[in-house]
């Protein structure tokens, strides 16, 4: 069948798209994906478990580990269904209002993941640079004030999206490049102006993901020099390991997204594949490592979930 036949235009539908030229072992591709999504779903239950119902994990490292866990959950459902039905079934169609609600999923728990990871840096840069302070900074009440201004941060910056894409209609296309929707894949269909899109896109992208990187750039500086003034070598080295999970955290959500950056804005005739690739795990890296790292760096938290597995 040609591809003119296969993409025939709607206007009440956009066609989602997997891997491009591979459709001969979208099965095979789809086995990996099944594997994510179990780990994803599976790992960050174990986490909200094991913090929920023992009291000794409701601390101000582990409520921040619960709060990361229940946005990475959440970002495994709303993106990874699609994905499989794609490769498991070649179901490409999506009605324009599923599209405009996933996309506003996706941007608003990408926002929330980023503003956990900050939240998280400043929990590290407390525990480091003034831990005599830590209990009575870190309260309950002010975590969830903190976790509360964030989530009305991200619906705040991710709502405007799909009201914009709204207002256009879809006249040059319906065919997207990735297996999910994203405002930026979706406004470049619009047969209209999309310049306030991309300005308000950019703006977002700066409010949120590159101010929180920097902040937490910044909060790792601190950590750092507080940690070359510890005169005792092993001090220093178990002060620095309380960190390594929180970088790994990090590098895996922001890498993606500044290379992404790159390649949009400086090297637009970069392999299509590669975007898809870094896409795929910008969006599904976070909910599979996180709770792999954690489970494996935090002692306290392996040992609770070695107890109940081992019961």
């Amino acid at each position: 069948m040609s591809a003119v036949n296969e993409t025939k235009f709607s206007p009440d539908i956009f066609l989602l798209t997997g891997i491009p030229g591979q459709e001969d072992v979208h099965l095979w591709i789809s086995v990996p994906f099944c594997l994510v999504y179990f780990i994803s779903i599976v790992g960050n239950s174990v986490i909200l478990f094991i913090i929920k119902t023992d009291p000794s994990l409701h601390e101000p490292m582990y409520i921040f580990l619960f709060m990361l866990a229940i946005t990475d959950l959440g970002i495994s459902i709303t993106t990874i269904p699609t994905i499989l039905g794609i490769y498991l079934f070649n179901a490409r169609e999506i009605s324009l209002s599923a599209c405009f609600t996933q996309l506003f999923f996706i941007h608003f728990l990408a926002k929330i993941e980023s503003s956990m990871l900050l939240m998280m840096a400043f929990d590290r840069f407390i525990a480091i640079c003034n831990p005599l302070r830590y209990a009575s900074i870190l309260t309950l009440p002010r975590i969830a004030k903190m976790g509360l201004v964030f989530v009305l941060r991200g619906v705040a910056v991710a709502l405007p999206f799909p009201i914009l894409l709204k207002r256009y209609r879809y006249c040059r296309s319906n065919v997207l490049s990735h297996s999910y929707c994203l405002h930026q894949d979706i406004m470049k269909l619009a047969c209209a102006d999309i310049t306030v899109n991309n300005i308000y896109g950019l703006f977002v992208t700066f409010i949120t993901v590159w101010l929180d990187s920097l902040l937490i750039f910044l909060s790792y500086v601190m950590i750092l020099k507080a940690v070359l003034s510890i005169t005792s070598c092993s001090e220093c080295l178990r002060a620095l390991n309380t960190c390594v999970s929180h970088l790994c955290a990090v590098l895996v959500f922001y890498m993606p997204v500044f290379s992404l950056t790159v390649i949009h804005r400086f090297w637009k005739s970069s392999s299509p594949l590669l975007q898809i690739l870094l896409g795929y795990i910008y969006l599904l890296g976070p909910p599979l490592i996180n709770p792999v790292v954690y489970s494996m760096k935090s002692k306290h938290l392996r040992a609770r979930i070695i107890k109940v597995f081992v019961k």
